[in-house]
């Protein structure tokens, strides 16, 4: 029987993994949102795992709001790196194998092919170097039996989010403007959550390794918003527009495509494409509603 930690348990990732806890019947979660469980805290996270005799730490804790971030900059890295590096100390004194959520923002989104795992960082805003900065802290710690997951254009029926996003627009308006020429791969946050329940007993490594994971195929912002609106709201229009006609704080990726083979080699993985992974998602919402 593994005891699982799950921090940041009231974010959407978090909530997907509460959703997959009843298929893993060998696990016994403990769930600890930000209220709960302050990861920045180490003494409390260190009595936490001790007196809960954790033997994993999924870390889904983050500071995620992007634009916010670029002025709110000692708390993303308060809760980026230094929270991250908290949980590796623990880890390692602890002996707990450690899966921490990291994010495609630590690339520059210059890119024309998908990214590797090996593929040179080089973070543009400040929520990608605090992420990055949480990474290399824990390679420096390097806790064994730890893997790094990065993932992109994460959405479910929980929590803030693009999805949530456009259908509070599409009950709103009768035309939306999204953009069209920043590329990605959406992530159904339930798709990650059954990949990180199946990976844990697969860990074992000396050294901290990396691994890529989002639903297959390339989109852009404009097509995934168009194959959500379509679906629920069928008299809505979308609108593609360029990066230059939406203005942001932080400046978004132009491209962010992720490349998962190694997670699909390592682990035995197949991958379902984003617009089946989006079926189920809204057919989820649609179903909570009535």
């Amino acid at each position: 029987m593994y005891n699982i930690l799950v921090t940041g348990a009231g974010g959407q990732l978090g909530k997907c993994i509460l959703d997959c806890k009843k298929t893993h019947k060998k696990y016994n979660f403990h769930f600890a949102t930000r209220i709960e469980l302050d990861i920045c805290n180490f003494e409390a996270v260190s009595d936490y795992c001790q007196a809960n005799d954790i033997h994993v730490i999924i870390n889904c804790a983050a500071y995620t709001n992007v634009d916010a971030a670029e002025s709110d900059i000692e708390n993303a890295f308060r809760i980026n790196k230094y929270g991250a590096e908290n949980i590796a100390i623990v880890a390692k004194q602890q002996a707990c194998s450690l899966l921490h959520i990291s994010t495609d923002y630590v690339f520059d989104g210059n890119g024309k092919v998908p990214y590797n795992e090996e593929d040179a960082t080089n973070p543009v805003t400040v929520y990608g170097k605090s992420k990055l900065a949480g990474e290399l802290a824990i390679k420096k710690i390097n806790p064994a039996n730890t893997v790094i997951i990065r993932t992109s254009w994460l959405y479910s029926q929980y929590a803030p989010n693009f999805l949530k996003t456009m259908l509070r627009l599409g009950k709103e308006k009768t035309e939306i403007s999204v953009v069209d020429d920043q590329k990605g791969c959406p992530t159904f946050a339930i798709d990650l959550a059954n990949v990180l329940l199946k990976m844990i007993p697969e860990i074992k490594c000396e050294q901290v390794k990396t691994y890529h994971f989002s639903n297959e195929n390339t989109t852009s912002w404009y097509l995934f918003a168009q194959r959500i609106i379509n679906t629920i709201y069928r008299d809505v229009k979308v609108v593609p527009i360029p990066t230059s006609a939406f203005i942001t704080k932080a400046k978004r990726p132009e491209f962010s495509v992720l490349d998962c083979t190694r997670i699909k080699n390592d682990f035995g993985l197949t991958i379902r494409v984003w617009e089946k992974a989006l079926e189920e998602c809204l057919s989820v919402v649609v179903s909570s509603k009535k």
